[in-house]
């Protein structure tokens, strides 16, 4: 198991808890557009940081921000591993190709 499968089963595990002592649990609580509010926030953050100096500041804000994403996939009852079957799609297809083959 790596650190993603172990990240994804404690949010699913998290889901359940007390709002009030698991930040996790506070953000099913509160649903799904305030989960995709922070995945957001944390993707400005992420490109903020990446406009910055220091390329070690990216880190942990994209930490922040596959959390969140892992968060909103568990919310919506899916995982990394529906990204990863999507990845595994779309290899050695070009992304011009992909991207136009996409339902508009």
């Amino acid at each position: 198991m790596d650190a993603f499968d172990r990240l994804e089963a404690t949010i699913r595990a998290r889901r359940g808890e007390d709002a009030a002592t698991s930040y996790t649990a506070s953000l099913f609580a509160r649903g799904r557009g305030k989960i995709a509010q922070k995945l957001g926030e944390e993707a400005v953050e992420t490109v903020i940081a990446a406009m910055g100096d220091d390329a070690r500041a990216i880190v942990p804000e994209a930490a922040d921000l596959l959390f969140h994403l892992c968060v909103l996939l568990a919310d919506a009852g899916l995982s990394l591993d529906d990204v990863r079957a999507e990845l595994a799609r779309r290899e050695g297809v070009s992304g011009h190709a992909e991207k136009a083959a996409r339902p508009r």
